[in-house]
């Protein structure tokens, strides 16, 4: 009798270990992609007053005219068109927000969603001008079949040390992704111009600014997430980075309320998005607020990040051989893509049948 109830509780065992086999096998995952590209120099050829634009004209330095920008806005739209369509999560529609930075006004970021493939997707846009002197901004472009615009708001950055500053704002969308409500932070940081020790309280000044949006939409709405993207000119492990903005390498590392660099653990294997003197840096960060984490997949989660580092995107020979292929360089007109690579992440949520 013992024999018989020992053997029919071992086939019961047996029965629960195939059926939840079977559950977790038929579980499905809605997965989105979020992107990061700096688009260099997406300029039209139109001299706009007030702003220093002059050598994006046919008759100044670059050049720049309507072939050079035409080429410029297909090179541009492939590349994004390929954004998340391979590797391990392939997406055909790619990825559901874009942000974008070094872009001259609304009117390319419409040229550019109207050409190639982008033109077969429902990308809407948010753009405000900000007050940089050479008129590039940062915006945003998604698909409103996967997310959905709620609100934007744009933040200068005050600088009191050098009241003369006049960089890109930064940019707040709001909306809801999977189901759930989103804020993404698009940045472009003031540059290392000067160098990298005189500029670095700018970014500094940028990371407080960006960490107190976050912080903000965070404390009004604990329930939604947050994303921060964009050219920080900085590398994971900079001040403005680990310490102001107080974003971690390990996830376990992260408490309640605090922030995850996607990118960090690629920066450490010496893997940049753009590179400089036989070095690589990686400017072109995602960050992620803590609720992001986690093996909960009843919730939006972050699963993987990418360094969208495709050969097509490289420099194929010379010098700068595997550096990104770009669109002028050393004052030669190269018909290339942008000095950065995109970089992505890849989010996860559990859906019913």
């Amino acid at each position: 009798m013992k024999k018989c109830s020992l053997l029919l509780a071992l086939i019961f065992l047996c029965f629960l270990s195939l059926s939840a086999q079977n559950n977790e096998q038929r579980k499905q995952f809605a997965v989105y992609a979020v992107a990061f590209y700096n688009l260099e120099n997406l300029f039209d050829t139109i001299d706009q007053p007030d702003v220093l634009d002059e050598e994006f004209t046919p008759h100044g330095g670059m050049r720049w005219t309507s072939l050079k920008y035409n080429n410029k806005l297909k090179n541009m739209s492939y590349a994004i068109s390929q954004l998340a369509t391979d590797g391990p999560f392939p997406l055909p529609n790619g990825p559901a927000i874009i942000g974008i930075s070094e872009i001259e006004n609304r009117g390319v970021v419409e040229d550019l969603i109207k050409t190639g493939k982008l033109a077969e997707r429902n990308y809407g846009i948010v753009h405000y001008d900000s007050p940089d002197r050479r008129g590039v901004d940062v915006g945003l472009i998604y698909d409103k079949d996967q997310f959905t615009l709620e609100n934007s708001d744009s933040f200068r950055l005050v600088y009191p040390a050098d009241t003369s500053l006049r960089t890109r704002d930064q940019l707040l969308v709001n909306g809801i992704l999977g189901g759930e409500r989103v804020h993404i932070i698009v940045n472009h940081w003031p540059s290392r111009l000067g160098g990298e020790k005189q500029s670095r309280p700018k970014r500094e000044a940028a990371a407080a600014l960006t960490k107190h949006i976050a912080d903000s939409v965070l404390t009004a709405d604990p329930n939604s997430k947050v994303i921060i993207m964009g050219d920080l000119n900085d590398d994971p492990n900079n001040t403005s980075c680990k310490v102001v903005l107080g974003a971690k390498k390990d996830q376990k590392d992260v408490k309640p309320g605090g922030y995850y660099n996607t990118m960090w653990n690629f920066f450490d294997k010496g893997i940049g998005s753009l590179a400089y003197q036989g070095s690589w840096n990686l400017f072109d960060q995602i960050i992620i607020s803590e609720n992001f984490l986690g093996k909960d997949r009843s919730t939006l989660k972050f699963i993987k990040a990418e360094i969208f580092n495709r050969d097509f995107l490289k420099q194929t020979e010379g010098k700068y051989k595997g550096y990104p292929k770009r669109t002028h360089a050393g004052g030669v007109y190269l018909n290339g893509y942008s000095d950065h690579f995109p970089t992505l992440i890849y989010l996860a949520k559990e859906v019913n049948r």
